[in-house]
């Protein structure tokens, strides 16, 4: 860590949501060492859905510094399957824990937003985060999008009406070795690597994966993204909404080729139109993050990739 990032925390009580998560995991070894307290809030004790529960929260912590990286989430068939109780999680969560954290004392707020709350067809490519609110984000994903805007406005009526210290980071999908390998909830890079393992394990012939391969998608080592979030905390003190990204774009068709080169499936990839693309494209404007707090992405993509699967290959053993 910068010493400028560790000048700024030192001292810190941090309240981590979602910190025995995949992205929050990453954002703890980050801050371990450096703060003065991380407190992570099991879900088995404080349901973060509830008032009470999070009253209790910061009661029980005292926390300074809230990262507020939990969330409900999945891939595009969970998303379609469950679209209320996505809304509805998150939403509770955000509104709750936002203020609180005004009420009980803590300094700041680090609310981590999404790429999803991006219309689908945005003016322009890259997404700039003034062009946030020129659409409807794509459909399957508007539910989760829409909760993680709602959390923007939040912050920003509070910046506005309190001078509260709320940030909003706009994150590109995460990937990277404990990210959720679930078949039925998993995005869409653990969701290749488990389903092209498999294939080749079994002998098959061909994979089938869903739309047409068209769309792009952008993609963030998980801890590029913890690096970025943790700098935003430290150095970052607007409300206005910062996108958090790497800058690369890939297809999915080209994604799904090169994950079966590196798993080592040798057999045909084909495409079942009949299911849904998501949105057609997906980019980050990054250069706002840079100049506010420093920060670009410093993983490369394939190698991002090796590690992924490396690390499910010995997960899987």
């Amino acid at each position: 860590m910068d010493a400028d990032v560790a000048d700024k925390l030192s001292g810190e009580r941090v309240l981590l949501t979602g910190g025995a998560g995949f992205l929050g995991s990453a954002i703890r070894r980050r801050l371990e060492g450096r703060v003065d307290e991380i407190c992570v809030p099991r879900s088995r004790e404080y349901d973060l859905r509830t008032e009470s529960a999070v009253d209790r929260v910061y009661r029980d912590f005292r926390p300074t510094l809230v990262i507020h990286a939990a969330a409900v989430v999945g891939g595009i068939g969970y998303n379609r399957d469950a679209p209320a109780a996505i809304f509805d999680d998150n939403a509770r969560m955000n509104l709750f824990l936002l203020a609180k954290a005004r009420q009980h004392g803590a300094r700041k707020f680090v609310g981590i937003g999404t790429i999803c709350s991006y219309p689908k067809t945005p003016p322009s490519i890259p997404f700039r985060e003034e062009e946030l609110w020129d659409g409807y984000p794509e459909e399957t994903n508007a539910p989760y999008g829409f909760a993680k805007k709602l959390l923007l406005v939040q912050g920003q009526a509070y910046a506005q009406q309190y001078g509260y210290n709320a940030t909003h980071l706009l994150v590109v999908n995460l990937y990277g070795p404990g990210d959720n390998f679930d078949e039925a909830s998993s995005h869409v890079i653990p969701a290749l690597v488990r389903r092209f393992m498999e294939a080749r394990d079994e002998g098959r012939d061909e994979v089938v994966c869903w739309g047409d391969g068209t769309p792009t998608r952008e993609f963030l080592f998980v801890e590029d993204g913890a690096r970025g979030i943790v700098r935003a905390a430290a150095l970052y003190d607007s409300p206005a909404p910062v996108n958090v990204g790497s800058g690369f774009e890939i297809s999915t068709r080209r994604l799904a080729e090169t994950i079966a080169e590196l798993v080592g499936y040798e057999g045909r990839i084909g495409w079942d139109t009949t299911r849904p693309n998501g949105q057609p494209r997906r980019l980050l404007d990054t250069n706002l993050a840079h100049r506010e707090f420093g920060f670009r992405a410093e993983t490369p993509f394939r190698d991002g990739l090796c590690r992924t699967i490396e690390w499910y290959a010995k997960t899987r053993e």
